[in-house]
């Protein structure tokens, strides 16, 4: 995510200084609750993961002492590169689970034949729509709605009413507002494109973006870039002097801002324009070859736990895919809920995901 979703969050908390896994991954001996003795080589479960993989310390050691199981976390760049890694070590994995492939990335993890089956206990607590593969080759554990974000200052000031839905973006009134990233580098790029895909379909996407670009849309790189330094409306926007009020970026942003404001604002200084939204999904899976099958099983069981999903909130800035987790206090005070996000079916991504991007770009791009 990049991916997912999560790279708003987990990049502006890396920013703050909050504490996350290292890339060697979770605890050691030293941590060990006292009276335990060291783990084999086998009792050693190793979670190759994306860079935004987070959880609670405590509520990781409380998973090791209940199962017997340490657990070592390989972070590995953002979702595609960790992905792609997997790809080309198909059989003799770096671990025993891959958490973070999405639904823009998941039929070429799945074509790729990395996972081994595995239905998890819980997984019938799961909210059906996020279960995409039947075979359950991968196990849902978050969903993210990518969005456009709007900062509330700046419509206020102007006196003109934030955007809602993506056509509204084409109106002239947000002409040279929006920055977007770069669909064939960035996983929220590619979500607003999927956007579009899903909303207008094959034979309307097109049209909008020509008429998205001759409204002043911006391209950047990555996510960073549009939200934390062309941005006008996030913490580090505001120090970088954007000079755009309208980014796309995640459902869950507004939350961040508060979370990590200083002083802690009372409202959260941007809006989400709920009619922009794609919704992510993203997977875990065993990998096929796992020296620590079963430990890895056990590990897919409690990614849907509900202790784990209550907790992955606030650490990956994703929500729970658990019927009845329930969301911190900051996420229901100051997030939306996204009724009706644009989706597109996995096997159409599959097929068209290439295409779709290299007609994007020498359109918006070149």
């Amino acid at each position: 995510m990049s991916t997912t979703k999560k790279i708003a969050g987990a990049a502006l908390a890396a920013a703050l200084g909050v504490t996350a896994l290292s890339a060697c991954g979770g605890t050691d001996a030293k941590d060990k609750p006292a009276g335990a003795s060291d783990a084999p080589k086998s009792k050693t479960i190793t979670l190759v993961s994306h860079d935004s993989f987070n959880v609670t310390d405590t509520v990781l050691k409380e998973f090791e002492q209940q199962s017997g199981y340490t657990v070592k976390v390989l972070k590995s760049g953002d979702a595609g590169a960790a992905l792609n890694q997997e790809i080309l070590t198909k059989g003799s994995p770096r671990g025993d689970v891959f958490f973070g492939v999405d639904n823009t990335l998941l039929s070429r993890a799945l074509d790729n034949g990395i996972f081994t089956p595995y239905e998890a206990k819980g997984l019938a607590e799961v909210k059906p729509e996020y279960v995409l593969d039947k075979e359950h080759r991968v196990t849902p554990v978050d969903s993210g709605d990518i969005c456009v974000n709007y900062d509330k200052a700046y419509f206020a000031d102007k006196k003109i009413a934030p955007p809602q839905t993506l056509d509204d973006l084409l109106k002239p009134e947000y002409k040279n507002l929006l920055v977007t990233e770069n669909a064939a580098t960035s996983s929220p790029g590619l979500g607003f494109l999927l956007a579009s895909v899903g909303k207008y379909g094959e034979d309307g996407w097109k049209d909008y973006w020509s008429k998205l670009k001759a409204n002043g849309v911006e391209v950047v790189d990555g996510w960073e870039q549009a939200y934390n330094e062309r941005f006008s409306g996030s913490a580090g926007g505001k120090k970088a002097k954007g000079d755009r009020p309208l980014v796309v970026s995640y459902a869950s942003s507004p939350p961040v801002e508060v979370l990590y404001g200083e002083p802690q604002p009372a409202e959260a200084p941007t809006g989400v324009a709920t009619g922009t939204c794609f919704r992510q999904v993203e997977f875990a899976g065993l990998l096929k070859g796992a020296k620590n099958e079963q430990g890895g099983k056990a590990l897919l069981d409690f990614l849907v736990s509900k202790k784990f999903q209550e907790d992955m909130p606030l650490q990956m800035f994703v929500n729970p895919v658990v019927k009845d987790a329930k969301l911190p206090e900051i996420f229901t005070k100051h997030g939306v809920v996204v009724e009706k996000p644009e989706t597109v079916a996995p096997d159409a991504i599959a097929k068209n995901r290439e295409q779709w991007v290299k007609a994007w770009s020498s359109l918006v791009v070149k």
